[in-house]
């Protein structure tokens, strides 16, 4: 079982230093996807945009400008208000969007409580996936008075064939 925090908020899509428009935005965290956050921007089309990139840029981009490339994000004050800005860039466009510093930052540590910073590996799952695939393998180990069922060293090719 795995856990889902989740944010509804309205974000604000820059169009010019003096015009945004309000773009409804869900914010997604999942333990067993710990290293990301998802945020699903629902603009008007039939099916709505997710972007997905590392939980660590966005808790970084609240305090200092962080990201290169795709995803840029840093904090910005607008008369008097505090933004964290995402910059998004993609083959189909780019897009830069506000979002009240106050709604992400309560979010991200609603998310850094469920799993906090250097735990990540532990939500994984791979413990479990290892263990499975060790059983398999052990299944195909040569058992007394019968065959294997796997590959044997004596069906390797000669050195040089």
């Amino acid at each position: 079982m795995h856990t889902v925090v989740e944010r509804e908020l309205e974000l604000g899509l820059v169009l010019s230093p003096e015009r945004s428009v309000p773009v409804p935005a869900r914010l997604t965290y999942r333990t067993n996807d710990p290293y990301a956050v998802h945020v699903t921007f629902h603009v008007g089309s039939d099916a709505p945009v997710t972007w997905t990139f590392a939980r660590e840029l966005l808790v970084e981009g609240v305090f200092r400008p962080c990201g290169e490339g795709d995803v840029r994000v840093w904090p910005v004050k607008v008369d008097g208000r505090s933004l964290v800005c995402m910059a998004l860039d993609s083959p189909d466009g780019e897009a830069l969007l506000e979002a009240p510093a106050t709604a992400v930052s309560a979010w991200l540590e609603r998310t850094l409580r469920v799993v906090p910073p250097g735990a990540e590996q532990g939500y994984l799952g791979l413990d479990k996936g290892l263990s499975e695939l060790f059983a398999m393998a052990s299944r195909d180990e040569p058992r007394p008075g019968g065959e294997s069922s796997g590959w044997s060293p004596d069906d390797s090719p000669e050195p040089g064939a």
